[in-house]
């Protein structure tokens, strides 16, 4: 049995008008700098055995004081970055044609943003990265640090929730908000989504 903690980065200078950050390479804010100095004081008590984050900038600098706290070297992995938003990118929801933004609303599978990348794409490398993490590491306890649309499509594919449904029925992950997958053979168990970062009774 291995377990995964999925972790959302920290706070980016994007996150107040909520705009789509997607593949696009921005910073975290100085909140998003303190959030992930909490992830390591948390991963200072919880002890990962090893760390993942995805190759974008906010996860690597959210992952980092959890890697030099516990003296590991993150594994950077491409399959847990976040999903391309195509002409969404850079953008609010406000600011794009209310067509596109309201036929994406209604069903992103079916209505993806105009040169997005598929919502089941999305979901299918990060089933199979998941899976690659659990099967490395058995029996460990795994730190992910990813993004907040791709970890929740992630949860829809491996829980056998519908893609479609992915924005109404998961609400978060909040920034650095704590996701829990055990799995057993291939098969992966939810013990918590969105929680706050907690280990041994203290709250972080």
């Amino acid at each position: 049995m291995t377990l995964l903690t999925l972790v959302r980065h920290g706070q980016t200078i994007w996150h107040a008008d909520n705009r789509y950050a997607g593949s696009s390479d921005v910073d975290l804010t100085a909140t998003g700098l303190a959030q992930a100095e909490a992830l390591g004081e948390w991963a200072a008590v919880a002890k990962p055995d090893a760390i993942a984050c995805s190759p974008l900038t906010r996860s690597r600098l959210t992952a980092a004081p959890a890697a030099r706290i516990l003296g590991l070297e993150p594994d950077i992995h491409d399959d847990l970055r976040e999903v391309h938003f195509g002409e969404a990118e850079g953008r609010t929801l406000a600011e794009l044609p209310p067509e596109i933004a309201d036929a994406f609303v209604r069903d992103p599978v079916a209505s993806p943003f105009p040169g997005a990348e598929t919502i089941s794409d999305a979901a299918e490398r990060m089933r199979h990265c998941l899976l690659s993490l659990a099967e490395r590491h058995r029996g460990e306890h795994v730190l992910v640090v990813g993004h907040n649309t791709a970890i929740r499509l992630a949860l829809c594919r491996v829980l056998g929730i519908e893609l479609s449904a992915y924005r109404r029925l998961l609400r978060g992950p909040d920034n650095v908000s704590r996701t829990d997958l055990l799995v057993t053979d291939r098969m992966f168990r939810l013990e918590r989504f969105n929680a706050p970062l907690v280990a041994e009774g203290r709250t972080f």
